[in-house]
């Protein structure tokens, strides 16, 4: 395992937070304002990531901001842990709600996790904006493609 990558299994979002977790704590805020608030302090959570792991092949395309994502497999536990980062905050928490749904499982829950559930869930799709939706899709679509290879 690549040393420099060892912190990623130490990430919260997904341990200590889970995607039960997002909902019920988006359940208590009466609206998307505060809502809002919530997820970029959940994205505010995340740690930034070097600048060296900020590479091409890392980027999400299709998101209307910034945003890299670094996967790492542990072979020995069968479990995937991930770090993403972006330029704007909302973006980071959105990245949030994302880890806390996928980070630290095995490449089969990933693949067998209904997002789409989750995201109804959280009421979430409907209130960002299309490019914003296109992206927090890529970014998912990027962590299952990448779990289906470990399969």
């Amino acid at each position: 395992m690549n040393e420099s990558l060892q912190p990623l299994e130490q990430l919260a979002l997904g341990q200590d937070i889970t995607a039960e977790d997002v909902v019920d704590n988006l359940s208590f805020f009466d609206d998307w304002e505060e809502r809002y608030g919530y997820i970029i302090d959940l994205g505010k959570q995340l740690p930034p990531l070097p600048d060296a792991l900020k590479t091409d092949d890392r980027f999400i395309r299709g998101c209307q901001s910034q945003v890299w994502l670094e996967i790492q497999h542990d072979s020995s536990e069968n479990r995937m842990h991930m770090a993403v980062d972006s330029d704007a905050l909302i973006v980071r928490g959105l990245a949030a709600i994302v880890l806390a749904a996928l980070n630290h499982k095995t490449p089969q829950q990933i693949v067998d996790y209904d997002m789409n559930t989750y995201f109804t869930a959280i009421d979430l799709l409907k209130h960002l904006s299309p490019t914003r939706g296109n992206g927090v899709r890529a970014m998912v679509s990027r962590i299952q493609e990448e779990a289906r290879r470990r399969l």
